[in-house]
């Protein structure tokens, strides 16, 4: 089936924005998303412990973009700039477009309005493997990699038993995967705590627990390309088969009136799901509540036509994440905060808020 099968699917009636309801015009969304997000890049790096400014970060990343003489007492703070701060601002981006693209896409295939890229247990499974590595020593001979292949390994085998279970009789229904996910998703949630638990040493058992939190602290150069490809392939096919999210988000027999076949399109979905969620949480950890929140808040914005809300998620996402980052350096510099635990902050009080609005309803339930 092509991704062009329903062209007449129609984003779900349930889901569109309360008569009266003035949806923000998109492209001066978008351009404002266009100028926002390199201008957040700029302020990820200039803040931080070392504050350095805009003028002088905007100098170095000329310099290592072009070339440039550094002088001997900037080297240090040209370092930061170059290879701490530029990979892990640029991660930030691309993991929160990721999550939140990703995110749309979840709660379109469960029918589901609290669905994220983490219902499905694939990020927990990610955590067995990353604590395997952190606490065991397991896929040594990797070097820097270990974490990064074993967190991957991990979620890829945890999609492997979760569809295992929830598919029946070759079918893959919204409720089956939802459930299997949220019981996969504690017991792997139990066997980390069991292993963080059982660490000998307490710094290994700090950095599990940082790591199952979210953190970018551990952003390189070398972990960067590999995201940024699984996030723009996600990307790139969701907004292809925007269309059949939009029958698909109405129910599978009216999906199956406008041509697109449900259970074929579900598995698609669950398979760029563990793929580019196995990719982001193994350089970034679990970071919660962005596949979750952006969503909702962009349909408020500009409908629930996938077609708009996949346009304008993946920037949405990516601006929030960097600045969350920014934050979690900043505010008790120089001790770290986990990621997660901000964006569960910020992102409780705002669900909380968006669930008070009159006129929007969570999946049609109200």
């Amino acid at each position: 089936m092509s991704a062009t099968a329903a062209p007449s699917a129609p984003p779900p009636q349930h889901e569109r924005p309360a008569p009266g309801r003035r949806r923000v015009p998109l492209v001066p969304l978008l351009c404002a998303l266009a100028v926002l997000l390199p201008v957040s890049l700029v302020a990820a790096v200039s803040l931080g412990s070392s504050e350095l400014g805009a003028a002088r970060a905007m100098g170095y990343l000329w310099a290592g973009l072009f070339g440039g003489g550094i002088a001997p007492d900037e080297v240090a703070a040209y370092t930061i700039v170059w290879e701490i701060r530029l990979p892990r601002a640029l991660l930030a981006a691309v993991v929160g477009a990721g999550l939140a693209a990703i995110g749309v896409a979840i709660q379109a295939m469960v029918r589901n309005a609290l669905a994220d890229p983490f219902v499905l247990g694939i990020s927990s499974g990610a955590a067995v493997g990353a604590n395997s590595v952190l606490i065991f020593g397991a896929f040594g001979a990797l070097g820097v990699w270990a974490m990064s292949t074993a967190a991957f390994v991990a979620a890829m085998l945890a999609m492997a038993l979760v569809y295992a279970v929830a598919a029946s009789g070759g079918r893959l229904t919204p409720l089956r995967l939802v459930l299997t996910g949220t019981a996969m998703y504690y017991g792997f949630s139990a066997l980390t705590t069991l292993m963080v638990f059982h660490a000998e040493h307490g710094e290994a058992a700090r950095s599990a627990m940082m790591w199952m939190l979210g953190s970018l602290g551990g952003a390189t150069w070398q972990s960067l390309p590999v995201a940024a490809a699984a996030v723009l392939f996600g990307i790139g096919h969701l907004l292809v088969s925007a269309r059949r999210l939009n029958a698909l988000a109405m129910g599978d027999e009216t999906a199956a009136a406008l041509g697109v076949r449900a259970e074929r399109l579900r598995r698609e979905l669950f398979v760029l799901t563990a793929l580019v969620v196995g990719c982001a949480v193994a350089v970034s950890g679990a970071i919660g509540f962005v596949g979750l929140m952006v969503p909702h808040a962009v349909r408020m914005l500009v409908g629930a036509d996938h077609r708009r809300v996949l346009l304008v998620a993946p920037p949405a996402g990516a601006v929030l994440l960097v600045w969350v980052d920014v934050l979690s350096r900043v505010l008790l510099a120089p001790v770290e905060l986990p990621v997660g635990v901000l964006t569960a902050v910020i992102g409780v009080p705002c669900f909380l808020l968006l669930m008070r609005r009159r006129g929007y309803t969570f999946g049609g339930t109200g």
